[in-house]
């Protein structure tokens, strides 16, 4: 484990592990921080004070006794979608406001094991529905490099609080880009791992087909020290991969000579990039090249029809997902007349817009007479996006394109135009309908504000994708700036 920032975990690490700090120093500055910024952001839900500093305290006897895993009492905060009895799962919505699940997910299971602490839940777009963190019941997170702006959804919660060093990392989850798109608009690392490399147990699901748990962090390095302690396979989890979970911060070695890194040239020409975050982007492959990287042409013939195949697929996992809350077992209750009138009311009360928006597109296109016409073809055109990836995967090691087609647009500008805000995922959907692990690494601050480069890797080779992010950073320090607050 390197030395590291001061902001990072591996940094936090070697500082406790030194004895210059206890984890209650660690833990304490953080709730200062969290105490100082946090009206202004809005990034978290439930700050875990009290049980934190206890938790660093238990941390410090056990590294006193020589008990105690590397990263044992630093911080971590996780999306709201998370289970836990410890924790308030809302997943943002009215629907679950206050609940408490008997039970805790496998992804907080071990991070607890690798004694990490949660100090605090993050804010996210209802049930994962959104790209801007502004759909959540609980009010909007805003962008710590301009309040005025939207952090990126669905786990803005999550990206800004590491953004705003609220804490050192947190989890996410990534149904179309829910992790890479707001870590690239908050200026940090954003990583999706391969499908089925992280037990979804304890996830609430939005889409089963796609969604993935992952870390986001200021570093490449804390990613992957994240990773290595959530990956594995999972009894709990039928779609959770029974392979070894390699040691993945030893991949860091910095060096990428040789490595063939793929630019899909039509998938960078898609309208509306902005043209300030395409030169960005083309500046960061530049940066790859010279460390030694060989930039090839790939082609993604059918990216193009990502958004469509997604925002079909995606919506029909969500109808049947969402059937689950009607106020009968847990969450919202809206007492009424019939046991129909009772549901209604309660869904109708509980969901938020963009929840009933995609549960309505959803049962429309699994509906007899629409299902071969819009759902079945989406899931054709996702095995011909597939099969896209795996030709281009021949010709390269990993591919390059922008994580966002812009930077952070202003709070409200897109509420109002479902299928504009839908577009700010067009970079990053495919690799989930295709199962892939992404990375967005911070690339530049075009008009001062951050932009993301994405790396796309193969299926279960995480180890090469972050040893090309980590290579990256070497180079570079747009993960090092942070913004004023």
């Amino acid at each position: 484990m390197s030395a590291g920032s001061p902001r990072t975990l591996a940094g936090l690490a070697a500082r406790v592990g030194a004895g210059e700090l206890s984890c209650r120093d660690v833990v304490s500055r953080y709730l200062e921080r969290i105490e100082a910024v946090e009206p202004r952001i809005g990034a978290l839900v439930e700050v875990r004070a009290r049980a934190a500093l206890d938790a660093a305290d238990a941390a410090d006897r056990a590294r006193a006794a020589g008990d105690a895993p590397p990263l044992a009492g630093l911080p971590v905060v996780v999306k709201c979608n998370l289970t836990s009895p410890e924790l308030e799962t809302s997943c943002g919505s009215r629907i679950l406001e206050g609940f408490r699940a008997p039970y805790e997910a496998t992804a907080l299971r071990r991070l607890r094991e690798a004694g990490l602490i949660v100090i605090a839940t993050a804010n996210m777009d209802e049930f994962a529905m959104g790209s801007s963190c502004e759909n959540s019941a609980r009010g909007p997170t805003r962008n710590p490099w301009d309040p005025e702006r939207v952090p990126g959804g669905s786990s803005g919660g999550s990206a800004a609080a590491v953004a705003a060093d609220e804490a050192p990392a947190a989890l996410g989850s990534d149904t179309g880009g829910s992790i890479r798109q707001p870590a690239a608009l908050c200026g940090v690392v954003g990583l999706k791992p391969t499908y089925g490399r992280v037990s979804r147990y304890g996830l609430v699901a939005f889409a089963s087909s796609l969604d993935q748990i992952g870390p986001l962090a200021h570093s490449v390095e804390d990613a992957a020290l994240l990773l290595r302690e959530i990956a594995g396979p999972d009894p709990r989890d039928a779609t959770c991969v029974d392979q070894p979970v390699p040691d993945y911060a030893a991949a860091l070695d910095g060096d990428v000579a040789g490595l063939r890194v793929g630019v899909p040239r039509e998938v960078l020409e898609t309208d509306g990039t902005d043209p300030a975050t395409l030169e960005a982007v083309h500046q960061a492959i530049g940066v790859l090249e010279r460390a030694g990287a060989r930039v090839v042409d790939v082609s993604l013939p059918h990216a193009a029809h990502g958004i469509a195949a997604y925002y079909l697929i995606c919506p029909a996992e969500a109808s049947s997902n969402l059937s689950r809350y009607d106020g009968v077992k847990y969450g919202l209750r809206e007492p009424s007349g019939s046991l129909e009138e009772m549901y209604r009311a309660t869904r109708s009360k509980g969901f938020g817009t963009e929840v009933k928006r995609r549960i309505l597109l959803g049962s429309y296109v699994l509906s007899a007479g629409y299902y071969d016409a819009y759902y079945r073809k989406a899931q054709q055109v996702r095995t011909l996006i597939r099969r896209d990836y795996e030709a281009a995967f021949e010709r390269c090691d990993v591919l390059a394109t922008p994580t966002a087609p812009g930077p952070a647009w202003p709070l409200g500008e897109r509420v109002g135009d479902p299928l504009r805000m839908y577009l700010s995922d067009v970079f990053t959907v495919t690799v989930n309908l295709a199962g892939l692990p992404g990375l967005s690494v911070p690339c530049g601050m075009p008009g001062g504000l951050p932009v993301g480069l994405q790396l796309v890797g193969r299926p279960l080779d995480e180890e090469t994708l972050l040893r090309a992010g980590d290579a990256y950073q070497r180079e570079t320090d747009w993960h090092l700036r942070a913004p004023e607050l």
